[in-house]
């Protein structure tokens, strides 16, 4: 038996249906992701998987005596146990059977259990339980190093000894969250269930969990993540949430990415075939349904609409890459920014970290003095015309800071920043401004260009097309912003500021909230291009998506929490590079320049495409009635002119059952896992449809 089997779960809010026949299964250390865009169904998912919704229909099997670790987006904790005892309290488990060990020995010191039947009792009880406390959590270390594993996770989760004291009640939220993940690493249960693990972890804490996962615990894990590089370096399987039901893919993400894009592309391949043909269908029979072939045309017609409603493919979901046209910003000096001898530093805060990015301003300048809590000094970098900057270090580093120092919205402690000449400054902050919840999301898109750009008005069809372009359907283009998630809201604001012509953009955690969608949306309008249209300022960017850096960062501010910054020319996979060298002792002492960027790395266990749904369809084709005498029709004609109407029309039927066992064939999931094969499918169905085409044209040429 699977460790968790889930069979034909069903579960509707309202009319909106999210999960419709979900079935899956996962074996014992197993690892799954699971994606799809924000609201599809995931988090319900894992909910109905735990019990705390209840399904309409369907059935959750968990293997007998498997324990379910679940990581929710709410963690609840005891507000009055200090942070270490809460994180502890995850082996309360561990706790009860050492407990029991007590009672044992206890009770083998009574002088009443002494015989020897009694004794042997108490001992075969006792190495049960020394047995089951050493095979607690991973590397054998068993229940007596509880303490010591607990701060191990806690400080790779981002968390210092000075913090370990602290009531949970006195935690911010992104505190909270991580202690959550921390107790439930601890408890180490056969099957994590982990929703968001990575929201408030800075990028140490992601590649600390990452290595965790990978190397540490040996059980099963679903994780629904929006950070690509940890579905990329843990999962060997993903589970897309689309329309309610689940697609399997083998492989890591960068598989899915690469698979789903050839589902899609034969799908969409389908469905164009398959409305072509019926386009063509419903032309013979708008043609002949009144004359002579009536009655076919009316069999044609009968046979149409049974097709529509049993055999219909579905439309695929977005084909496309984004396309959009971005005004021209006007140029700037080749020094957009200068950054001279700055420092920021100011008195130590308390042990908790909530505010350090966002401390009290500092109005004036002051000397440094002895215990300041220093966030960068003696720091000098400049940024180029085009440049593109990634700011990176951990939670209350000074990164928001830094760059409010940049943009002049904070003083420094020390040096001086310079903005050039014509810089047009776009500025995307975590905690924005207000905007009218009244406005549609179109409708608030032209009142921003309208307000950064007086003079160039947008449209209402080029506010459309902005919002498309940023995954906003036509339905969700009518929305009043104050009906908007998180999510969407920060989908509307990127898409106003990216066309509101600025040469500077400084954005400050622009994936909070995002789906891998829409990051990877934005992705596309950031990343260096040659395409015209595409946006070719200058950028600071803040963030913990470190597949966003990556694509879009060519230079690195990286903060290390206690004062220093380094400046690093390259992008983030240099950056790892070269630390994993200075890690092995093989980086040079002087003289290192950074290495060129990385190419895409072979995804970990990519195996070729699954088959999804309503990937083929039967493709008939006209036949009709021969033609008396069997002539060649008049004058004119193409490739197939010559061809006796016989001979053509079963030419083509043979070229149809071609087609349709082309289509068949690219419908199986065995086609889907052979890469070469499937490329080399679709080639020659390529040749048959066009092959089908100039022969259906010749016949209805004769036909009319």
């Amino acid at each position: 038996m699977p460790l968790l089997a889930v069979t034909n779960l069903k579960y509707s809010i309202g009319t909106r249906v999210l999960l419709d026949g979900v079935s899956f299964s996962i074996e014992a250390g197993e690892r799954i992701g699971l994606v799809g865009r924000n609201g599809c169904g995931k988090t319900t998912l894992m909910r109905a998987i735990m019990g705390r919704v209840t399904a309409e229909s369907g059935r959750v099997d968990v293997q007998k005596g498997a324990r379910v670790g679940y990581l929710s987006q709410d963690p609840e904790l005891n507000l009055d146990n200090t942070l270490l005892a809460e994180a502890i309290a995850g082996f309360a488990e561990l706790s009860t059977l050492h407990e029991e060990l007590d009672e044992v020995f206890h009770e083998m010191a009574l002088p009443e259990n002494g015989t020897p039947e009694r004794l042997e009792r108490l001992m075969r009880r006792q190495a049960d339980l020394q047995e089951r406390i050493d095979a607690w959590g991973e590397g054998g270390g068993g229940g007596y190093a509880i303490e010591h594993k607990a701060e191990a996770v806690l400080h790779g989760l981002g968390f210092v000894d000075a913090q370990f004291g602290i009531k949970v009640r006195d935690l911010s939220g992104g505190q909270k969250g991580r202690l959550a993940l921390a107790k439930l690493l601890l408890e180490s249960p056969d099957l994590l269930l982990l929703d968001e693990p990575t929201n408030h972890l800075d990028i140490a804490g992601r590649e600390w969990l990452e290595e965790f996962l990978r190397s540490e615990y040996s059980g099963a894990v679903i994780l629904i993540s929006h950070d690509r590089y940890l579905l990329d370096r843990v999962v060997d399987r993903i589970e897309e949430v689309e329309r309610g039901r689940l697609i399997e893919y083998p492989g890591n993400y960068t598989a899915f990415v690469d698979i789903r894009k050839q589902r899609l592309l034969t799908q969409h391949r389908a469905y164009e075939n398959q409305q072509s043909r019926w386009a063509k269908e419903e032309e013979f029979i708008r043609r002949f349904r009144a004359g002579q072939r009536a009655k076919e045309a009316q069999g044609r017609l009968s046979k149409l609409e049974r097709e529509k409603e049993q055999e219909a493919i579905e439309r695929p979901l977005e084909m496309g890459t984004l396309r959009m046209e971005l005004p021209e910003a006007p140029r700037t000096g080749e020094q957009v920014v200068s950054v001279r001898n700055a420092g920021k530093w100011y008195p130590a805060p308390a042990a908790s970290d909530a505010a350090v990015d966002n401390p009290e301003p500092q109005h004036v300048r002051r000397e440094k003095k002895a215990g300041d809590k220093v966030l960068f000094h003696d720091l000098d970098f400049s940024i180029a015309r085009g440049e593109r900057w990634g700011v990176i270090g951990p939670n209350g580093a000074g990164k928001t800071t830094l760059v409010r120092a940049i943009l002049d919205e904070l003083p420094l402690s020390a040096g001086q920043t310079k903005i050039g000449y014509n810089v047009v400054i776009g500025y995307f902050q975590q905690l924005p401004p207000g905007v009218d919840d009244e406005l549609r999301v179109y409708e608030y898109l032209q009142m921003v260009i309208r307000r950064e750009n007086p003079g160039k008005p947008l449209s209402e069809q080029a506010a459309r097309n902005l919002a498309g372009a940023f995954l906003f359907t036509g339905e969700d283009q009518e929305k009043p912003m104050g009906a908007l998630s998180g999510g969407e809201r920060g989908r509307a604001r990127l898409a106003a500021l990216l066309a509101c012509a600025k040469n500077l953009l400084v954005l400050d955690e622009p994936t909070n909230h995002l789906d891998i969608p829409s990051s990877e949306r934005l992705e596309q309008a950031l990343a260096p291009t040659s395409k015209e249209g595409a946006y070719d300022g200058a950028l600071v960017l803040i963030s913990h998506d470190r597949a966003l850096i990556d694509a879009t960062c060519d230079h690195l501010l990286i903060l290390d929490g206690t004062g220093g910054v380094t400046v690093f020319h390259g992008n983030y996979s240099a950056w790892q590079r070269k630390r994993a060298e200075q890690a092995s002792g093989k980086a040079a002492t002087t003289g290192w320049t950074a290495p060129p960027t990385p190419t895409k790395s072979e995804p970990k266990g990519q195996k070729a495409p699954v088959a999804g749904s309503g990937a083929a369809v039967s493709n008939g084709t006209p036949t009709g009635k021969k033609k008396s005498g069997g002539g060649g029709g008049g004058g004119g004609g193409g490739k197939y002119s010559w061809m006796p109407v016989d001979k053509l029309e079963a030419e083509i039927g043979r070229v149809t059952a071609r087609l349709k066992a082309a289509d068949d064939e690219l419908a199986s999931e065995e086609v889907y896992r052979d890469a070469k094969r499937c490329n080399a499918l679709l080639d020659q169905r390529e040749k048959v449809a066009a092959e089908l085409e100039s022969l259906e044209a010749e016949w209805l040429r004769r036909a009319g």
